[in-house]
């Protein structure tokens, strides 16, 4: 390259860099695209919080002040705390999801273990078919799982719900473990094999371990799936201390077509406020749990 052309591609790549370096294109690239995403993320918690603070006089005012508070209370969250069930609606939903994440993750790791590192003829078949079973609606489950649950005499009670949940996630945290544990190198297993570790050893002691971040990542999918799900909770359960958060919220707090938003959006701000916090400090695991950490 002639030195006027060089010194012309170089000034040219300079004007580049500078106009990417620039304020404003930094502003399109970056700082509104951004802005605009955290607006969508948050104003449904923004609109939560100013209902659940509004009074009575004010959310019937839809002319004025309809973004913000005036005189803020706290009356909706005492209706909610201490003129309904929700406390133990709040116990129940952490119980069951609890529960059925850790039952779900136990029978997950196993199964993903088979598949992948068992290397038995048909198991990418095997695989392939525990991850269509999750793309079964939950529609369609729960009216078999209902005369189960009839049959077995756990209707109305928890464990109707721990038992019929792991069928909608077992097959997903499967599949998500499949892919994780397809990342670690078979040399750390085969060594260990050699040196005498039996396969559950090998399991609890190096596969699990570096598998760390793909756990965190089936047990946060696992225990807000448990902690929305509402079509099982509503046909499984009748009783008011019994049931869920999603379901004692809408059936408890809504009189025929009288919606009491004030009490609705203090407990769905306050029911979504978990599984916000969990995703806050365990993001990190949940990224690499899904795109897999663990290098050869």
């Amino acid at each position: 390259m002639s030195p006027p052309r060089a010194a012309g591609a170089a000034g040219r790549e300079r004007s580049a860099s500078d106009f990417l370096e620039s304020v404003p294109r930094r502003w399109i690239t970056l700082y509104i695209p951004l802005g605009i995403f955290l607006f969508v993320l948050l104003f449904p918690f923004y609109w939560m919080a100013v209902t659940s603070l509004k009074p009575n006089a004010e959310l019937l005012d839809h002319e004025r002040n309809p973004f913000w508070v005036v005189a803020p209370t706290l009356a909706h969250f005492k209706k909610l705390l201490f003129d309904t069930q929700y406390p133990r609606w709040l116990w129940n939903t952490l119980l069951v999801s609890v529960a059925s994440t850790v039952l779900s993750l136990g029978a997950a790791v196993l199964a993903a273990y088979a598949i992948e590192r068992l290397r038995f003829k048909g198991s990418r078949l095997v695989g392939l078919l525990v991850f269509l079973s999750y793309l079964v609606p939950p529609a369609i489950l729960f009216i078999p799982l209902s005369s189960l649950v009839f049959e077995l005499g756990l209707f109305d009670t928890p464990f109707a719900l721990i038992l019929t949940y792991p069928t909608a996630l077992i097959p997903f945290c499967t599949w998500l473990l499949m892919g994780y544990f397809r990342t670690i190198p078979f040399e750390l297993e085969e060594c260990a094999l050699m040196d005498g570790a039996s396969r559950l050893a090998v399991l609890y002691r190096i596969i699990l371990p570096l598998s760390l971040p793909g756990l965190i990542s089936a047990g946060i999918f696992a225990f807000t799936l448990s902690w929305n799900e509402f079509i099982y909770a509503l046909t499984f359960i009748s009783s008011s201390e019994t049931k869920t958060l999603p379901v004692g919220v809408v059936t408890e707090l809504v009189e025929g077509d009288v919606y009491h938003w004030g009490p609705l959006m203090a407990g769905a701000l306050l029911g979504s406020l978990p599984v916000a916090v969990a995703y806050s400090f365990l993001v990190e695991y949940y990224v690499s749990g899904m795109t897999g950490a663990v290098k050869e």
